[in-house]
């Protein structure tokens, strides 16, 4: 699908675990919405609704092009899910069951893991304050904020708080509080953990720049790093979000995420609507 298929502006919709993208497919040509627009797309009750914006483009160093950006229309390195959606849609399309896929975090290698599901190395983890971001020196696995939290980076920074029922954190609060906490300069995603046992973990997210969500998988690995290096589980971990179940496996190549997908349909935006 793109640009020249349709008057207006091809898109797919996609989630996984009901973590929702809009996809544009730029291979063949075409600009990216401006971030006014893609604000507009995400409106659930006026546009297509999504928590992620992404498009795929060419490139000649990688299988594809990657770039994302959250519902207010700030743009992001990395998004975890969508990656594997865009994966398993270029798998399907190409009949390979191994891809390279460029990304503002570096270039991600993806893998058909058998039983429908799609397997996505997310890269190392980002364990340097600077390169998160954080605002000054810190230790990151005790960050100096109510609550004992950890930072990470997975192309994106992260927060993650280890509570002992999940269930009973406030989220609506909780969640922008922490994002626009001032020791994240660019913000951050929001964890809160409870941990189940060595190889499981509960997580319930609030994702910078778009707010509760029913899975992440940035999250999901910044989560279980963050559990690991705590050591509260192993590296290899089941991570339960409100949208059913991550696998996380922190090896020495990087952060290995692998969980379903589903392309849910296919539209266009009206050249009306865009140029409403």
């Amino acid at each position: 699908m793109n640009r020249k298929s349709a008057p207006g502006l091809p898109f797919m919709k996609m989630h996984g675990l009901g973590n929702d993208f809009v996809v544009l497919d730029l291979r063949a040509g075409g600009a990216a919405p401006l971030a006014g627009v893609v604000a507009r797309i995400a409106d659930r009750q006026r546009g297509v609704g999504f928590d992620q914006l992404a498009t795929i483009e060419a490139d000649d160093q990688a299988d594809v092009r990657l770039r994302f950006w959250n519902a207010d229309g700030s743009v992001s390195a990395a998004c975890g899910n969508a990656t594997r959606c865009i994966a398993r849609f270029v798998m399907d399309e190409t009949g390979r069951d191994r891809l390279s896929l460029r990304t503002d975090h570096g270039v991600l290698l993806a893998e058909d893991a058998g039983q429908g599901l799609t397997r996505v190395n997310m890269g190392p983890p980002v364990l340097d304050w600077r390169a998160i971001p954080l605002a000054q020196d810190v230790d990151i696995d005790h960050l100096p904020i109510d609550g004992d939290p950890v930072a990470t980076g997975m192309g994106n920074p992260h927060v993650t708080f280890f509570v002992d029922d999940a269930a009973f954190v406030d989220l609506a609060s909780f969640g922008p509080a922490m994002e626009h906490h001032p020791l994240y300069p660019q913000r951050t995603n929001v964890e809160v953990v409870q941990v189940v046992s060595a190889d499981e973990i509960i997580l319930r997210i609030w994702e910078r720049g778009t707010g509760p969500t029913l899975a992440s998988g940035s999250c999901s690995c910044a989560a279980a790093v963050a559990a690991a290096r705590r050591g509260l589980t192993g590296r290899r971990v089941t991570v339960n979000v409100p949208g059913g179940v991550l696998r996380i496996d922190w090896r020495d190549d990087g952060v290995w995420m692998e969980g379903p997908t589903a392309h849910v349909f296919s539209g266009v935006l009206t050249p009306e609507w865009l140029a409403s």
